[in-house]
């Protein structure tokens, strides 16, 4: 195993829903120098006050391990879990997109978002806006075709992530 080859991580982290758990954690990455290319939150247990974050990071193995054994010493956070090494999993990650045009660019617009199942959220006679969820490589693949057709936005959700099966955080 090659330990200088970046990989990409998705790591789920079940911490208490309170003010500045976010910043610690996003300090824990900006005071080393590692990157977050994606982050979400949001509370998953009312009664017991918990949320979840997940966030998506790429490093050397090396680094990956210092992440998260950095992440598990952290107070308030109770269990954090590498998705991208613990099995199969399930990501996804919404996003609204702005497309202007008229004519035939329209129209191919249209159509790739058949192709692609997003939906139409607004319409007028010069723009739509739709919204598409999928992975990140499809939302990628949507953005790029879009741009080519008179992209004005594009607002995109992160990625939320879980493992798959029957056990859970």
């Amino acid at each position: 195993m090659d330990e200088s080859k970046i990989e990409k991580h998705t790591i789920a982290v079940l911490v208490d829903n309170e003010p500045g758990v976010l910043a610690r954690v996003i300090g824990l990455f900006s005071g080393r120098g590692y990157n977050i290319e994606s982050l979400t939150v949001a509370e998953v247990n009312n009664a017991d006050h918990l949320s979840r974050i997940t966030l998506v990071t790429s490093g050397t193995r090396m680094v990956i391990e210092q992440i998260k054994a950095q992440l598990d010493r952290l107070v308030p956070i109770h269990r954090v879990h590498d998705l991208t090494d613990e099995g199969p999993s399930v990501e996804r990650e919404l996003a609204l997109v702005k497309v202007a045009g008229t004519g035939e660019k329209r129209i191919e617009a249209l159509r790739l978002a058949d192709i692609f199942k997003a939906t139409v959220l607004d319409a007028t006679l010069t723009s739509f806006v739709f919204e598409l969820t999928g992975s990140t490589a499809q939302v990628d693949d949507f953005v790029g075709l879009m741009s080519q057709l008179g992209l004005v936005e594009a607002s995109r959700t992160g990625v939320v992530a879980m493992s798959k099966g029957p056990s859970g955080f």
